[in-house]
């Protein structure tokens, strides 16, 4: 059955009108001015047909028709801040689905989430390790990408685009002089000892002292922090950085606002 457009703006402004029997203060109400009220008013009378208020020596007073309406009327407000209320419900929630590459969910983004947590009781969080997953069919909050920009998603760099070489600290016989290829540029002339897919592998080859490699400097920040890896050269500009990012109606929820803050603090 086809809906009956509901002009809901004036509807409210009835509302206010009713209960002060006065439009201006309505109009206060609503932060509006006496003459938008009256407007308003008219506007609804005429959609509806019917004359709502009245004028008479004692001051502003509903009619028969404008009188009916009313207990419907606010049972319905009621009910519309009722649905309002459950639709925010989800932006209040502590469950978090995020997506991230393995390889920097376990080396940056699992010990900041257990700090997020901490502050907040009863926060949970289930991760997809596919960073590029579609956010309708696994229903993801946020994710962090290895990219240079967000695209058409909303998102902020968690870091600026740089890079840094690395190897094992304390490796024997010192720093591998061969690198560790994943994709990215080597120096001119040289050679990889061993040729992965991503990131992580790579990060992996370097912490075993297979080999150097250039990395995201957030990605390898704490593990060179942490004497697990010697910061051989850089940092030096990158291409690109680990970006948060999430579809507009995400972005503004409440939670997705507050991992967004912590994180980029």
């Amino acid at each position: 059955m086809k809906r009956t457009h509901l002009p809901l703006n004036a509807l409210r402004v009835y509302d206010a009108a009713a209960r002060h029997l006065s439009f201006t203060r309505a109009a206060d109400e609503l932060a509006v001015t006496p003459a938008a009220v009256g407007q308003q008013i008219r506007a609804l009378e005429e959609h509806l047909g019917t004359v709502l208020f009245r004028r008479t020596s004692k001051g502003l007073e509903l009619t028969q028709e404008g009188a009916a309406g009313l207990d419907a009327l606010r049972e319905g407000f009621l009910k519309f801040e009722e649905s309002v209320s459950a639709m925010q419900a989800g932006q209040a929630s502590d469950s978090y689905t995020i997506a991230a590459p393995r390889e920097f969910y376990a080396q940056w983004l699992a010990p900041r989430l257990a700090e997020f947590a901490a502050e907040r009781a009863d926060t949970s969080f289930t991760f997809v390790a596919d960073e590029n997953a579609d956010f309708t069919e696994v229903n993801l909050d946020c994710a962090i990408r290895l990219v240079d920009g967000p695209g058409d998603l909303e998102g902020v760099e968690l870091a600026p685009a740089s890079r840094v070489t690395v190897a094992r600290a304390e490796a024997i016989g010192g720093a591998p002089a061969r690198w560790i290829d994943w994709g990215v540029p080597l120096p001119e002339g040289e050679k990889p000892v061993v040729t992965v897919s991503n990131a992580g592998q790579a990060l992996s080859g370097a912490l075993a002292g297979l080999g150097r490699a250039m990395l995201p400097e957030l990605l390898v920040k704490d593990a060179i922090a942490e004497g697990r890896l010697d910061a051989l050269d850089g940092p030096e500009p990158g291409r690109r950085a680990y970006w948060l990012v999430a579809p507009t109606p995400q972005w503004r929820t409440r939670k997705v606002k507050a991992l967004v803050d912590f994180l980029t603090a």
